[in-house]
């Protein structure tokens, strides 16, 4: 199980997180590629962070709205979204080879990831905008109870999926997150959020927002990463899994 975040959302003189405090606790960072968030100074600072502490990068692909930090839905068509999809891989991975690194992952983000749940069309698009990079790029995507029509699809185009589970985020009780919003979407408690990582670790279901038992099966665990106070809750996380075998992606 590793650790996944959120990062490279500043923008200009506007700093969003504790990136520097953060990535050094991380398995895979996940960077915004400038659509919904970041800018192409704080891609090249973030990913030489990455460098420097030896964490993976992703591309967090978004939709084109700044405005809204990629959380309102776009009707695009497949041609619309395959080019925005690499359209922000192009800019990442050329930041990447500039600091003698590569790219090892995508990640949807926001209401794109939303609609990929809830559409598996979109799935089917996102595949096909990576398909020119030879099955080289592994997708992480949230991980939903139960069988999968995620994985066979991601199968048939020769790409590799993995699962992430919020450790931080109330899932509903079909495997979907509690929007942002929403009351009680976010988990305050360390002490709770510490729980449900011995609970994922150890094969137990968790809970949904209804009580409702999920079982949830993943390869890395994403935390927020909003405030500081995911710094130490991240500290924790991180001596927790270094204290198990290390397995998944």
């Amino acid at each position: 199980m590793k650790i996944d975040c959120d990062l490279g959302n500043s923008f200009g003189s506007w700093i969003k997180g504790h990136d520097q405090e953060i990535i050094p606790l991380l398995d895979l960072a996940s960077i915004a590629c400038g659509l919904h968030a970041s800018d192409p100074l704080t891609m090249q600072s973030t990913v030489r962070l990455a460098v420097k502490h030896q964490v993976s990068i992703g591309a967090h692909l978004g939709y084109p709205d700044l405005l809204g930090f990629g959380q309102r839905s776009m009707n695009l068509s497949a041609h619309e979204l395959t080019a925005i999809i690499q359209y922000q891989i192009g800019a990442l991975q050329a930041i990447c080879v500039g600091e003698h690194s590569q790219l090892e992952y995508v990640k949807p983000q926001g209401a794109l990831c939303d609609d990929i749940l809830s559409n598996l069309t979109i799935f089917r698009v996102l595949c096909h905008a990576l398909a020119p990079f030879g099955g080289k790029l592994p997708i992480l995507l949230q991980t939903m109870p139960g069988p999968s029509a995620f994985q066979s699809i991601a199968a048939e185009s020769g790409i590799t999926l993995w699962h992430e589970i919020f450790v931080d985020r109330a899932y509903q009780s079909n495997g979907l997150l509690v929007p942002l919003g929403h009351q009680k979407a976010i988990i305050d408690d360390p002490q709770a959020v510490l729980e449900r990582c011995l609970q994922l670790l150890s094969g137990q279901p968790m809970l949904s927002n209804s009580g409702m038992p999920l079982l949830l099966k993943g390869d890395s665990l994403c935390v927020r990463v909003d405030n500081f106070a995911a710094v130490s809750l991240l500290h924790k996380i991180r001596r927790l899994l270094d204290s198990l075998p290390r397995t998944g992606c």
